[in-house]
């Protein structure tokens, strides 16, 4: 490599994106959103769509050392089911393409497309294509997700206000906590070598279940909805908390402040943090992967908002010169980095 070529791990997964699509304009008028959120909005019809997909590659994204086919399959179909969610839009049908290597066989693809078929079940989603390809570099996936919503009703993450307050479902770190402890226990079947040895997984079943089998929060719309409330931005938290809020701050050009004692963390994932030594916040702020909702709303939905269950207030956003900054329990502030999921670091 000359000295002006540059790595892909210096621009990063969505620097090399804005790179790479930087000179595609829009050339037709049924596109009225292209790449830059979580899904694309095409106009067609009395309903807007929605389109977004996912590529999954073994030893990158997942490990089949401990994750069973049925699980990735369900979860490959859920982070597509999420991002259409995040447009505050419904998902209605998938594409599913796979490339396999020779070491698997009928029945283990019967599997992982087990796994699909009943998050296709659960969610209302028709698979409806796809293709399938011999790979040299084990398994990979590739799903692509079509949804619909109401015209004018989407929900982009450009939407976001000085004053607005900042909201996200559930809790956070527990699937990332739930990756640690699936990668230690496989460390430990790896050093002894004993064919019967059983990992030590009694009382953290909701972290694993978190890693292994996550849900899209399509119940968190319909809260929202029977409440009278429209985000003005959303985005689902894939990457960590810290990514998805600059995003949004990206995107509106605005600033943020997150209350560190504000975020939602659940009892099984702090007790992990505890045992590996980690930063239980870094953890919620960096892990990832949680597919919880991140939103903003109105200031004068504060009432409502506080009335939901598994909806918790978090900060608020400012005016874009004040930056994005995590508030400490001491009241000190931290500048927000993008320290979560990023494919091409080493």
């Amino acid at each position: 490599m000359s000295a002006k070529e540059t790595e892909i791990s210096d621009l990063g997964e969505f620097g090399l994106i804005d790179r790479l699509t930087k000179d595609f304009p829009i050339i037709n008028s049924e596109t009225k959103l292209g790449v830059g959120d979580d899904a694309a909005i095409l106009a067609f019809g009395e309903k807007d769509v929605v389109v977004t997909t996912d590529l999954l590659l073994e030893g990158i994204h997942f490990d089949l050392r401990y994750v069973p086919l049925q699980h990735l399959g369900y979860k490959a179909a859920i982070v597509n089911f999420s991002d259409i969610y995040a447009m505050n839009a419904t998902p209605r049908q998938i594409t599913v393409s796979i490339g396999v290597s020779s070491r698997f066989t009928v029945e283990h693809i019967d599997m992982l497309y087990s796994g699909i078929r009943k998050a296709c079940e659960i969610y209302g989603v028709d698979l409806v294509g796809g293709d399938t390809s011999a790979s040299v570099t084990g398994l990979v996936i590739s799903i692509t997700c079509i949804g619909d919503v109401e015209k004018g009703k989407e929900v982009r993450r450009s939407g976001a206000k000085p004053t607005d307050v900042i909201c996200v479902s559930g809790d956070l770190g527990a699937a990332f906590m739930g990756l640690q402890l699936l990668e230690r226990e496989n460390s430990v079947a790896a050093q002894q070598k004993d064919k019967d040895f059983q990992p030590d997984f009694a009382g953290k079943e909701y972290i694993l279940e978190r890693q292994l089998k996550p849900e899209a929060r399509r119940d968190i719309l319909e809260l929202l909805r029977n409440e009278g409330v429209h985000p003005t931005a959303m985005i689902d938290i894939s990457d960590g908390l810290s990514s998805e809020l600059l995003h949004i701050c990206k995107a509106s050009n605005v600033g943020c402040r997150v209350y560190e004692d504000k975020i939602p963390i659940d009892y099984q994932t702090a007790l992990m943090a505890e045992e590996f030594h980690m930063n239980l916040v870094t953890a919620a702020m960096n892990g990832g992967e949680d597919y919880e909702l991140l939103f903003t709303v109105p200031l004068t939905a504060h009432e409502k908002i506080e009335k939901l269950k598994g909806v918790k207030m978090i900060g608020y956003i400012t005016a874009p010169d004040l930056g994005a900054a995590l508030v400490t329990r001491d009241g000190g502030e931290i500048p927000i980095k993008a320290q979560g999921w990023n494919a091409f670091n080493a």
